[in-house]
């Protein structure tokens, strides 16, 4: 390891919190500060850059395969590196945040890798920033265990041989972390702070259980980003002394913009990359973002009636099938959200039929693996897989040759036949409000009509509503979606919620709050390229 320099950064604005010196030591510090100040310039002209791009598909409202990188696509020559042992087998993962009970669960659930997540499923505090990397500190030294207050019920970890593989997922590009700033009092990206402080407290630490610092990456809109994290790798290994490919990196491919550079994503990771994963509502979040002015062609229904089964979603996952598995990378499947009812059975019944129809249809398209949200769906995924794999530990023999994927399948968003009704636009309201207010709380994982709801499901919610006011949308019911509409249907169901929890709850929460902040970003004129930028300056903590 190279000498560290005294770190320059200085913690802000932040309440000291119990064994803080664990995670933000001088040397763990120093680490994050040589980053931020190697890579934070690029960071920030990659952001610049997604503005210029939104501008081009503002202007045009296409998008196409690059040619400039065209060699590359059309080079077999080229594989990521192999999987480590502990990523050959992903065929069910879970996800959550890193709170001591969700840690110790996922870990135990059975899943073969956990996501354990600093980005949409937790909310920003720099409570949870920091402790859930003692979370996972004291998970590698199982020295992590968790007691119930209000059941008693006591937590801890199986035998290692039982748990689940860990992937962690750091902050977005476009996050920066306000309570870590540099001399010059700029903040440090959220991103560096959440890969710095894992990588460098447990990197060697994991190589000697026999694993090793794996990485999903968000909110990736070009190669190029995915080169800065490459690069970004490569320092870290040289800075710890680790081997060059110890890191590896799965990218979730959940923008538009990410779906055309595919294969260029992953050769710029090609020694660090595992894989490419499909985040549902983010991609439809970002088709909306992209193309919100693009006309009526662009408008997408009610969420719900966005499956993976219309044309252009399936689009997109076969061509990120045939991507990955003709480069020797996984192929990740999308989440399965449903959260079970402990009341009422019939519910469930209907709703594990659609989860094992979903996982059935992932197993068979060829991808490798998928998601839950609950360790309940954990067994339901894995015989969907298990029947498919038998005992391999993936497909990526399965070269989908068979997909042929233009351009333009990827944005016909014209070829759903669904459009948008009342109700969808009455659910976008409630996810929107009831969602932001646990994020104000610090919640970033909110079980919202028996489905897990994160900061994505709040993205694609605002995102609709802005996108038929401004396209004028005429709902099933007659009525056209307008700015006076969305505040009526807010109106509306923030006295629900307040009769729905009682006066005490409603003041004591953010659901005021919520409520305004919903309509400041799905009514604003200016579009807020993301709904956590705002919130985050609301958030307390």
């Amino acid at each position: 390891m190279s000498a560290p320099a005294p770190s320059p950064l200085a913690i802000v604005d932040a309440e000291p919190l119990p064994r803080q010196e664990e995670v933000l030591s001088e040397t763990a510090l120093a680490f994050v500060a040589a980053l931020h100040r190697r890579f934070t310039p690029r960071r920030d002209e990659l952001l610049a850059r997604r503005a210029e791009r939104r501008a081009e598909i503002a202007r045009t409202s296409t998008l196409d395969f690059l040619p400039e990188t065209a060699a590359i696509r059309a080079d077999d020559s080229w594989q990521v590196a192999p999987a480590p042992p502990a990523l050959e087998d992903r065929r069910v993962e879970i996800t959550g945040p890193t709170d001591r009970k969700m840690t110790i669960n996922a870990l135990n659930s059975g899943a073969k890798v956990w996501l354990a997540d600093f980005e949409d499923a937790s909310a920003p505090t720099w409570e949870n920033v920091v402790t859930g990397q003692l979370s996972l500190i004291d998970a590698y030294t199982r020295s992590i265990d968790f007691t119930d207050e209000r059941t008693g019920k006591t937590y801890a970890l199986r035998p290692d041989e039982e748990l689940a593989t860990v992937v962690m997922r750091p902050r977005g590009w476009h996050l920066d972390e306000r309570h870590l700033t540099d001399a010059d009092g700029t903040p440090v990206p959220g991103a560096l702070v959440d890969f710095g402080l894992y990588f460098f407290h447990n990197a060697k630490r994991l190589l000697d259980l026999g694993k090793g610092p794996y990485f999903y990456l968000p909110k990736t809109e070009s190669h190029l980003e995915a080169r800065l994290w490459n690069d970004v790798f490569v320092f870290a290994q040289d800075y710890l002394g680790i081997p060059q490919g110890t890191v590896r990196a799965t990218v979730l491919i959940e923008t538009i913009t990410a779906a055309y550079e595919m294969e260029e994503i992953l050769y710029e990771l090609r020694d660090h990359a595992s894989g490419l994963n499909a985040g549902r509502w983010d991609y439809l979040f970002s088709i909306v973002k992209n193309f919100r002015d693009g006309g009526p062609r662009f408008v997408l229904p009610d969420r719900n009636a966005v499956t993976m089964t219309t044309p252009f979603m399936r689009a997109y996952t076969e061509l990120l099938v045939r991507t990955c598995h003709r480069r020797g990378a996984h192929a990740i499947g999308g989440m399965a959200a449903f959260i079970p009812s402990r009341r009422d059975q019939e519910v469930n019944k209907v709703a594990f039929e659609k989860v094992k129809a979903d996982k059935d249809r992932e197993a068979n398209d060829g991808f490798d693996g998928s998601w839950v949200a609950h360790p309940d769906l954990v067994p339901i995924a894995m015989e969907s897989f298990d029947r498919v794999l038998g005992d391999r530990p993936n497909q990526k023999d399965r070269l989908r040759e068979d997909v042929d994927v233009k351009a333009e399948d990827l944005i016909a968003i014209d070829s759903l036949d669904a459009r948008p009704t009342y109700a969808g636009l009455v659910n976008a309201v409630q996810v929107g409000i009831r969602y932001i207010e646990a994020w104000l709380r610090g919640l970033g994982a909110v079980a919202i009509f028996n489905l897990m709801e994160d900061a994505a499901t709040a993205e694609i919610s605002r995102s609709q509503i802005w996108q038929w006011i401004n396209a004028g949308v005429v709902l099933d019911n007659g009525e056209r979606v307008t700015a006076e509409l969305a505040r009526k249907v807010a109106a509306e169901e923030l006295a629900d919620i307040r009769a729905e929890v009682g006066e005490e709850a409603f003041a004591a929460g953010n659901w005021q709050q919520a409520h305004d902040l919903l309509l400041k970003v799905a009514l604003d004129e200016d579009y807020a390229d993301f709904l956590t930028l705002p919130a985050y300056e609301q958030l307390k903590g």
